[in-house]
């Protein structure tokens, strides 16, 4: 075989692993998450115990907000919270959730923060809190600022002077961060 076929075989065969192995682990993981979903509500119906798990979920977001019965579920919450290691899993989890669905949604808002002292090195994140001068520190703002490649990050205090908005929406933003910087940027087409 030929030094230029081998190439050619080898450029044909990485393009196809670029394709296959995204969307072949994307498949799978989707698959796991909806199958272990699904096996929560042991049903010999592949499919019903996730939408039985869906349709009580929503029924239940119906239930609570009624005037009716959204004291229940307030209530329910004020005992919940003042148990004592249940309190701080349950409300970072609620507030976790709330960042990305709820009506005060978290990471729509991403900046740069500046790491050194001349700004030349920038790292993208979000801006989670605008005020903290309940923490007494006025002039700082909360920001997040997740890791490439892994679903954690670096929570920072930062002076509102070496922060500066970024001129993307939260999503794009984050899909730029998560990735290492490789996606989430609309590239223009000729």
């Amino acid at each position: 075989m030929s030094k230029f076929t081998l190439n050619r075989f080898l450029s044909y065969f990485f393009r196809g692993l670029l394709f296959v192995v995204p969307l072949a682990l994307t498949i799978y993981i989707i698959y796991e998450i909806l199958d272990w979903l699904d096996s929560l509500i042991p049903v010999n119906i592949p499919g019903l115990g996730l939408i039985i798990i869906v349709v009580n979920i929503t029924f239940l977001g119906y239930l609570a907000s009624f005037f009716i019965t959204r004291p229940f579920f307030i209530q329910l919450e004020k005992y919940v919270v003042k148990i004592p290691l249940v309190n701080i899993l349950y409300t970072s989890i609620k507030d976790l959730i709330g960042a990305f669905v709820g009506d005060q949604k978290k990471f729509n808002v991403p900046v740069t923060v500046a790491l050194t002292e001349g700004g030349t090195i920038l790292k993208i994140g979000f801006i989670t809190q605008t005020d903290l001068e309940v923490l007494d520190l006025p002039g700082y703002v909360s920001v997040y600022l997740p890791h490439s490649y892994n679903f954690s990050g670096n929570h920072f205090l930062v002076d509102k002077l070496h922060v500066k908005p970024l001129n993307m929406n939260g999503a794009d933003a984050m899909k730029f961060v998560v990735s290492g910087g490789v996606s989430g940027l609309d590239e223009k087409v000729d």
